[in-house]
């Protein structure tokens, strides 16, 4: 039998045990993550030698036993290099030596290293430069007051502050290191990278000075004169201007903004595409436009933009959201005072603000007149009241809408209170005028037919059905309710409510789209055509003759 202190003991003993395991199982985690951070060293046999001196003495009882110290010209030869200082320790015991004074290491004709002072170790071939370090290497110098020097592995690190100056970039640092076979550099902690044209400033930054390509880690604010470039992955040619960016990374331009996950740009070209969730803003405008691939090109303010775009219009307290399957922007007259765009929205588009609603195939804005056109079976929506023609245009002022102008085969109608009777207006021509957002006149011209329900004041009852032909029509209109109606010459009839014929209801070609109308901003994604039947007839236009000349007679033929 144990017995219980016996037993405290054992357990005692054994946590004991179990703390050590796993302190020593730590230890090596850590050294095994430390480890790959080490370089494998192999310690070269191959003695530095002494190649002048003006003077050589021995002081074993002194301040450096077993050295020899150097005066005057001193110079050493390493495996291809050759060291020259003012004076020197020199102990060839342990194949090494410290300088002092005007230290100067050449190997080739490529590299040069200078310094106030620098310990070398020859058997690991490092040197240990201090004090107005310059290292040269080719068209590349680096400024820096401690650097280490492995010539093993041909990489120069400096951990006191540095600056690097490559062709037109200047690049300061804290820390960082430089590789003279591979040419390539890094630099962390306040990194600025400077060029004639742009500004770098990030935490982390690769740089290769065969290429003077920047290769961004972290995250990162490029300045240069009129544009702004936030990332934090990317790489950028300070040679070409192009870059690379990635990381959900940002571009600003003249109050122009592009975001996405991976960003394209051309500074020479002034192009810039953007894939998979693109965000382009017009900051003064006021408008933004998002996609999955945008091309635009600030030079002349072409912007192509597919893969699900949507038009945003925020200038006033609702949002327009236009959706469509390409929109195309072209700027005219570009950094003049006279300068206009038009907007180009083609095939399936879908609007919607809380006050107007739209449908159509294809669409253009003109910020000139401040006029949207739609083509292709348009249909507009502005409360209760449905408009649709084979051209639409309709004018905004101050972004709300000021005017519509419907061209051929206009209908409009209002469904009323009752929700199940609509009061029509059909016209070759049509305009609509409106305050405020509401409509306050319509006009109609050519081919006038009218259906309308006068309501009682008392009570809001139909009190039947007024079926109008003229050839000119105009309704006022007050907080939506009908006000007043002048005509030209008219013929018309009054139906009462229970004598109404079943064809007068509805004029012909009227169907009310309900179906098809935007009911939210999420709602502009989904197409939804008209029914078979509905769509607009195709009315041939009349044509002007054309002329042709067989021998002495003049012939005419129509175009159709």
């Amino acid at each position: 039998m144990i017995s219980h202190n016996n037993c405290l003991k054992f357990i005692s003993g054994h946590r004991i045990q179990l703390v050590v395991v796993l302190c020593l199982l730590g230890l090596c985690m850590a050294q095994s993550r430390m480890a790959p951070r080490k370089r494998q060293r192999h310690k070269t046999d191959e003695r530095v030698y002494l190649q002048h001196a003006d003077m050589l003495r021995f002081d074993e009882y002194g301040a450096n036993p077993g050295a020899q110290i150097l005066n005057g010209h001193v110079a050493f030869l390493h495996k291809g290099a050759r060291m020259t200082c003012d004076s020197a320790y020199f102990y060839q015991e342990t194949n090494s030596f410290k300088a002092f004074g005007h230290v100067h290491m050449r190997q080739g004709d490529t590299l040069s290293l200078k310094s106030d002072y620098a310990f070398y170790d020859g058997d690991n071939q490092m040197a240990e430069a201090r004090h107005n370090v310059v290292l040269k290497h080719r068209a590349t110098t680096l400024y820096t007051d401690s650097l280490n020097y492995d010539r093993l592995y041909n990489v120069g690190y400096f951990f006191e502050g540095g600056k690097m100056i490559d062709k037109n970039n200047v690049l300061v640092s804290d820390w960082g290191e430089y590789n003279t076979e591979t040419r390539k550099a890094v630099f962390n902690y306040s990194v600025n990278l400077k060029n004639p044209k742009f500004v770098l400033t990030t935490d982390t930054l690769h740089y290769d000075t065969r290429t003077s390509l920047a290769n961004i880690v972290g995250p990162s604010v490029i300045k240069s004169k009129e544009s702004v470039i936030h990332t934090s992955s990317g790489f950028y040619n300070t040679n070409t201007g192009r870059a690379r960016l990635y990381g959900r990374s940002t571009m600003t331009n003249k109050g122009k903004e592009i975001t996405g996950d991976s960003l394209f740009y051309d500074e020479k070209r002034g192009v810039s595409q953007g894939y998979h969730n693109v965000i382009y803003k017009d900051v003064d405008k006021k408008n933004a436009l998002y996609c999955n691939y945008l091309w635009y090109n600030e030079k002349n303010g072409f912007a192509l933009a597919t893969d699900n775009p949507v038009m945003l219009e925020y200038s006033q307290k609702d949002t327009l959201y236009v959706h469509s399957d390409t929109v195309k922007v072209i700027t005219y007259h570009l950094n003049t005072d006279s300068v206009y765009r038009t907007a180009h929205c083609y095939n399936k588009v879908r609007a919607y603000r809380t006050d107007v609603q739209a449908v159509c195939d294809s669409l253009v804005y003109n910020t000139k007149d401040s006029c949207m056109t739609m083509y292709r079976d348009p249909i507009v929506w502005n409360g209760e009241r449905q408009l649709l023609g084979e051209e639409i245009r309709v004018y905004m002022k101050d972004s709300t809408i000021d005017r519509a102008h419907v061209i051929n085969q206009a209908l409009s109608a209002e469904l009323m209170p009752d929700k199940e009777h609509y009061n029509q207006l059909a016209s070759k021509e049509m305009f609509a005028f409106f305050t405020k957002g509401q409509i306050e006149e319509t006009q109609a011209i050519g081919n006038v037919r009218s259906v309308y329900y006068p309501v009682d004041d008392k009570d809001s009852t139909l009190m039947g059905l007024v079926y109008i032909e003229t050839d000119t029509m105009r309704m006022y209109m007050k907080d939506r309710q009908l006000q007043k109606i002048w005509t030209s010459k008219t013929d018309g009839t009054w139906y009462p409510m229970t004598q109404i014929p079943p064809n007068m209801y509805k004029l012909d070609g009227f169907t009310w789209f309900d179906y098809i109308r935007p009911l939210s901003k999420d709602d502009i994604y989904e197409w939804r055509g008209k029914k078979n039947g509905t769509q607009l007839k195709n009315i041939s236009r009349h044509a002007a003759p054309l002329q042709r000349i067989e021998g002495n007679e003049i012939k005419q033929e129509s175009l159709e």
